[in-house]
């Protein structure tokens, strides 16, 4: 992956990655706050054009040093970043159940959001 930046757009909940001034890939997130604060992925997309380049990885990647940066845990609900943090333990420490459940609460109880 060559050129590629990540930028964190919060407010949006989207976690980008742009190769000059076009988005090649996101992650589209939520920020839990009960039980505990966590960033929860939802979605993992890359442009066609751009898959193969280990962007989504990269996404992931950057996802959880936030998370340890910011001291809270990720709380993945997207299946690639959970098959990404089950891929490298070391940077992706699992989420306790309670999080994930309540992060899988808190999908249903905003349906439109993703």
């Amino acid at each position: 992956m060559s050129d590629v930046e990540i930028r964190d757009d919060r407010a949006g909940g989207r976690l980008e990655a742009f190769a000059g001034d076009e988005v090649v890939g996101h992650i589209e997130y939520f920020v839990l706050e009960a039980p505990a604060r966590a960033l929860v992925p939802v979605h993992t997309i890359v442009e066609p054009e751009h898959e193969g380049q280990g962007i989504a990885g990269s996404l992931a990647r950057e996802l959880y040093a936030i998370a340890a940066r910011e001291g809270i845990v990720v709380a993945p609900l997207c299946p690639y970043v959970v098959k990404w943090a089950a891929r490298h333990p070391k940077e992706a420490p699992a989420a306790d159940p309670q999080l994930l459940d309540a992060a899988v609460d808190w999908l249903k109880a905003h349906p439109g959001r993703f």
